[in-house]
């Protein structure tokens, strides 16, 4: 292949390609696809593929083609050659939607956090029913999200998100690349996302003494209005 190809559509021997993600589809799906097909059919929506070798391709894009290609014993079938980078593998993946999408909620804008929120909740059996789709993604937005390190703190931001499978299913779209903490945090909302532990450390950085017997709460207090 020289680099003219790449981007071309080309008919290509089956037995030159290999798998590359398989297919979440139901066999049932696969033999129905594959008999309309046929032997001699042609696969109108193309493989996307990248080459590894001389004459040797990977799906990298619609795998369900693949595996129907393979049910109904095609030859050759249709494939279009994609770049061999991780870069193409990502968006070839995405825009198949053979990839489940993640939104980073360290940096995420109020409408991708509502969007995520709204996919989520448009699931079959959401395990987030009895959650406002409203109050969420406000709570979220104003959060201050971008030092967590994990998204345990979801669950004391009041909006009924529980450390089980509501916390879960908010794993399944959010994942977090979070910035290191300010040596001095004055935030309140910052503050009560901590843990006492976390507070009684930051507090003793700061020279602040006697707080073996201070609650959380005393803690927020006194180091918001240091």
């Amino acid at each position: 292949m020289s680099l003219s190809d790449v981007g071309n559509l080309m008919c290509l021997p089956f037995d030159e390609i290999e798998p590359g993600q398989p297919t979440e589809a139901h066999e049932y799906l696969i033999q129905f696809a594959a008999s309309q097909l046929g032997p001699e059919g042609r696969n109108w929506i193309p493989l996307i593929v990248k080459e590894t070798g001389p004459d040797q391709y990977q799906v990298i894009g619609n795998s369900f083609v693949y595996a129907v290609a393979a049910e109904a014993d095609l030859n050759e079938v249709w494939c279009i050659i994609a770049e061999d980078t991780p870069e193409a593998v990502a968006i070839t993946r995405a825009l198949a939607q053979e990839t489940q999408p993640k939104t980073n909620l360290s940096i995420a804008s109020r409408d991708e956090i509502s969007a995520a929120i709204d996919y989520l909740m448009a699931l079959p059996n959401t395990a987030l029913k009895g959650v406002s789709h409203a109050s969420l993604v406000a709570r979220l937005d104003e959060a201050p999200r971008q030092y967590w390190k994990t998204l345990q703190p979801i669950t004391k931001l009041g909006c009924r998100i529980t450390a089980g499978k509501k916390l879960k299913a908010l794993q399944e779209v959010f994942y977090l690349t979070p910035e290191p903490m300010p040596e001095v945090v004055t935030d309140r909302a910052l503050l009560e996302s901590l843990t006492t532990t976390q507070l009684k450390d930051m507090a003793k950085k700061r020279n602040i003494a006697g707080l073996s017997k201070l609650k959380k709460a005393d803690l927020v207090n006194l180091l918001a209005a240091a």
